[in-house]
């Protein structure tokens, strides 16, 4: 048993209204090729440098902007993790939908905020443990910071998660060239997880992407990535049971529970 994932790189040069859009010809194609769930950057439904204009396009967990994926979602017969801006009375999350493709709706919200740009907008929501069950598999969220952080992914990981899906907006730089090659798969093989990264690329004006979107396993194998520029749908089977040499060469967990 495993599910086969799509991870949709998205171009912020873009029109980022055309974001909905573009996700849904994304879960389309995505379908089309056989994946269960397409994975979405950070604040994919609106864009990740609008600034201010974020907070008049925050909305609810139950908005229009959510609920109309979730049917899309629905129609087309997908699951989608899809970053976007949540608001919660005055304060506001970056937060992430996971829906199955069935209609039911969960969200994840940024534990750890980067940077002034996103403090002064948005709330961190702490260290949390969303773990959820998603096409016979334990999948864990965090959202691009949350990541670097080895304690999040290990939560996730004891919690039972066997994939852990990362809506990121990583900075294009050394450190974020560092973070997509080299933190990515070191997360997946020390908890024995695979992970998924999803990222923007190029700029949207105000900020200049990574990309290198990824999937990686849990013996450190980068299964698929994307170029650090331009849109791409990257494709990976994620089997947990085919890394069960991996765990018992490398029983992190295992040996941890026993302390």
């Amino acid at each position: 048993p495993g599910m086969k994932i799509a991870v949709f790189q998205m171009s912020a040069a873009a029109d980022p209204a055309a974001n909905p859009d573009r996700i849904t010809a994304a879960m389309r194609e995505a379908k089309r090729q056989g994946a269960d769930l397409l994975v979405a950057p950070e604040l994919a439904l609106t864009g990740y440098g609008r600034g201010d204009v974020l907070r008049e396009l925050a909305e609810p967990a139950d908005g229009p902007m959510v609920t109309r994926m979730v049917e899309v979602a629905r129609e087309i017969g997908i699951g989608l993790i899809a970053g976007f801006p949540e608001r919660d009375g005055d304060v506001l999350y970056i937060s992430a939908l996971v829906t199955d493709g069935a209609g039911a709706v969960e969200v994840y919200r940024k534990a750890y905020l980067y940077g002034q740009y996103e403090k002064d907008l948005f709330q961190g929501n702490g260290p949390s443990c969303f773990v959820t069950d998603l096409f016979g598999l334990k999948v864990g969220l965090l959202i691009c910071y949350d990541v670097e952080f080895p304690e999040n992914v290990r939560r996730l990981a004891l919690a039972g998660a066997e994939v852990v899906i990362v809506p990121t907006a990583l900075p294009k730089g050394a450190a974020g060239h560092h973070i997509a090659t080299r933190t990515i798969p070191v997360r997946a093989f020390e908890n024995q997880v695979h992970l998924v990264y999803a990222d923007h690329a190029d700029g949207d004006g105000r900020f200049d992407y990574q990309g290198l979107s990824s999937v990686a396993a849990p013996d450190a194998t980068v299964l698929a990535m994307a170029g650090e520029t331009g849109n791409a749908l990257l494709f990976a089977e994620v089997d947990p049971g085919a890394y069960a040499q991996s765990r018992e060469e490398n029983p992190y967990l295992d040996d941890l529970r026993k302390i």
